[in-house]
């Protein structure tokens, strides 16, 4: 059941199988919205639908499922801009004429006309550094903000068992996030599932890179053992065994100093449960080169992952250092001031998903995307954007 939505303001719903495809689904809303158009051939090309939430384009050949379509999903009806007319020779002519005209001077020119100024030294280094802070300053700022939302958190009287059901949505999450589509398009063709997962999780969801390691691994001893780390039910187990004993506990002052004790566990438990995963393909090639694993894992840690930006590292000065990472932004700075001032950004650090969001995006920045998507950390993900980019352009 798809949502329609024209320029002029028309809505209505479209119930489509999963085969059909957007041609066929862009004759179906242009019949319902303009009766008649459909005698004309050229009207469903001269219009297109866009999903208004990723503001994608959709392909006319391709079918609803292909193109990621779910139900309940809002697509905009619009008519396709006409291109400009050709200009006529005479206006080409002119146009050329004033870009000779105003054509900027060679370096034989500059060098002419700036022989008499002063000479400076510009470090070249020192720009390129600036450029590159914002991710640095990132994870700075969601270190802080880490701490802060702790402190917060630690005040509610309902932390413990806030945390309690964070901790096992968290374990939930680590066992269920798999892309279904995917998933279900390597078994159809005829791998196992439980190889198909691994293979997924290996590849951030990419059916390609999945396939390609699926295949590489067919005869591989070790390809149905299970990825290192903690299982979800052991998690859970402790998680449980954590609870039973807060639950024990009086409701005096001794029984508050215990149950900030177990939020102190649960936070280094969500914090190990969050540890950095370095892409399996980039250490690999990265140690062929023959670079030590820790420094390697230390390399992708440093630089999100990023199997060239790593390298670089690597031969480098290797700054940032790893213990970097863990530092955070300096409390009294402006914009620390100005992000813990925004009103949105105060009530998202009250929510304990804050925190876990801040906590994954620290360690795995590649999940950054799925967050700020997330209604209730996305909003607070843009203001601290916001005010990172107002305060570095003054």
């Amino acid at each position: 059941r798809l949502h329609v939505c024209t320029m002029e303001g028309a809505e209505w719903l479209e119930e489509v199988p999963e085969d059909t495809t957007v041609e066929k689904l862009k004759e179906r809303c242009l019949k319902h919205c303009v009766p008649g158009s459909l005698e004309d051939p050229k009207t469903v090309t001269h219009h297109k639908l866009i999903h208004a939430t990723s503001e994608k384009v959709l392909t006319d050949t391709k079918t609803v499922l292909e193109e990621n379509i779910q139900d309940r999903d809002v697509l905009l009806l619009i008519k396709k801009r006409a291109p400009p007319p050709l200009p006529k020779m005479a206006d080409v002519s002119a146009e050329e004429k004033r870009k000779q005209e105003q054509k900027a001077p060679d370096k034989d020119a500059i060098l002419k006309a700036t022989a008499n100024l002063p000479s400076r030294n510009v470090d070249r280094t020192v720009a390129h550094h600036n450029m590159r802070d914002f991710q640095t300053e990132l994870r700075k700022i969601l270190v802080s903000l880490i701490e802060v939302a702790q402190k917060l958190l630690a005040l509610n009287p309902d932390a413990v068992e806030l945390f309690k059901k964070a901790n096992a949505m968290l374990d939930e999450d680590e066992e269920d996030r798999v892309d279904e589509i995917a998933l279900r398009q390597l078994t159809e063709m005829g791998f196992p599932e439980s190889r198909a997962v691994k293979a997924l999780r290996l590849n951030h969801m990419s059916v390609t890179q999945a396939m390609e390691w699926l295949i590489e691994h067919a005869d591989d001893p070790t390809v149905d053992a299970p990825l290192p780390g903690q299982t979800p039910a052991e998690a859970t187990a402790e998680a449980g065994a954590s609870s039973a004993e807060a639950t024990a506990g009086p409701s005096s002052e001794e029984g508050g100093e215990e149950a900030k004790d177990e939020l102190t566990e649960i936070f280094k438990k969500i914090r190990r449960k969050r540890e950095f995963r370095p892409d399996p393909r980039a250490v690999i090639a990265l140690m062929e080169m023959g670079f030590d694993e820790k420094e390697v894992v230390d390399a992708l840690r440093v630089n999100n992952n990023q199997q060239n930006a790593a390298c670089e590292w690597l031969l480098g000065d290797r700054k940032p250092s790893p213990e970097d990472l863990d530092k955070g932004i300096d409390t009294n700075s402006p914009l620390f001031q100005a992000i813990l001032e925004n009103p949105v950004v105060q009530l998202g650090l009250t929510n304990p998903k804050t925190l876990l969001a801040f906590e994954d995006m620290l360690e795995n920045p590649l999940n950054s995307t799925q967050w700020m998507n997330d209604p209730e950390t996305g909003p607070v993900m843009l203001q601290i954007s916001r005010i990172f980019q107002t305060l570095n352009r003054t």
